[in-house]
């Protein structure tokens, strides 16, 4: 019976290797963003990407959905857009007499959030309390979501024409935030030159919505040491006591990063966490949760500067 589960745990770690690689291949760019997405799907968790247009973030959207097998949406986010937009709403159907609700597109297992802050806050709100909570509640009835619901919302840099930066609260709803960034220059003359003749064809499903929900239930079963947690707390407790923190991290986003740690070390092939893996995931789990005292609203650059200046005053468990 052992032999089975570790033969079926390595059967699990082979196929989510293989979409890791699959999905290298459709998105020319940095890989840790590919497996900061896979662990956030795998954590059960949502994912903001701050960048600007044109690089890429619908295309790697949509082929992450495809290898992992699950249905995909887009939502483009606008200055008019309503809550009934996104949720659905009822629909009077004359032949009964009745209101019947109508789905919007929210149902789904994977959705692409496109420029989210862009939307009136009414409509951020609105889509951001049915992320949370996992359902949409309409005439008086809760119309639950997917189980394997996962966001991947963009925002455009704050400078941006009319957007509507997310209030701290709302930021915390995303496990991660991460930035794609312009691709190097040898992956963009790539895509000047062969990348359409190197990949003509979407991408196969390698996983599918039952294998996702087993991975999702060996992440809880990743091993992490005493030790690694109490290092969470000492570095998440400075953040709550340095005088250039505003707001530091809350016990919710300590939670948050031992869990993307430990889905971080599934997608790294492994069963235990490391403490590198806390070092590396502080970045994306973090830096859009500290608000510091001075800077621009949501600008994370600083709260990265603050985080990493306090990891080097922790000591690192052996």
């Amino acid at each position: 019976m052992l032999q089975e589960a570790k033969d079926d745990f390595g059967e699990l770690l082979a196929l989510l290797e293989q979409s890791h690689k699959t999905l290298a291949q459709y998105w020319l760019g940095n890989e840790f963003v590919i497996e900061v997405l896979l662990t956030s799907i795998i954590a059960k968790g949502h994912v903001l990407l701050v960048d600007v247009p044109g690089v890429g973030k619908t295309t790697l959207a949509k082929s992450m959905a495809q290898v992992l097998g699950l249905d995909f949406n887009r939502i483009q986010f606008t200055n008019d857009i309503l809550p009934a937009d996104i949720l659905g709403g009822s629909i009077y159907n004359a032949s009964d007499g009745q209101f019947t609700f109508t789905p919007g597109p929210i149902f789904t297992d994977f959705l692409l959030a496109d420029e989210i802050n862009r939307g009136p806050t009414r409509s951020q709100s609105a889509f951001l309390q049915a992320m949370e909570e996992g359902y949409v509640a309409a005439e008086g009835k809760n119309y639950p979501l997917s189980d394997l619901f996962t966001v991947i919302a963009t925002q455009n840099p704050i400078d941006f024409d009319s957007t509507n930066p997310l209030p701290e609260a709302q930021l915390d709803r995303f496990l991660t935030s991460v930035s794609l960034g312009y691709p190097d220059e040898t992956a963009e003359l790539h895509l000047l030159n062969d990348y359409k003749n190197t990949v003509r064809e979407e991408p196969s499903a390698i996983l599918n919505k039952e294998l996702v929900g087993r991975l999702r239930q060996t992440c809880d079963e990743v091993f992490i040491h005493e030790d690694l947690m109490r290092y969470i707390i000492e570095i998440s407790r400075k953040t709550r006591e340095d005088q250039r923190i505003k707001l530091g991290i809350s016990p919710r986003g300590s939670m948050h990063l031992a869990t993307a740690c430990k889905a971080y070390a599934l997608v790294k092939g492994r069963q235990q966490v490391l403490a590198e893996d806390v070092q590396k995931l502080i970045p994306p789990v973090w830096d859009h949760r500290v608000l510091p005292r001075h800077g621009r609203d949501n600008d994370s650059s600083l709260a990265h500067e603050i985080l990493q200046d306090i990891l080097q005053q922790v000591a690192v468990p052996r």
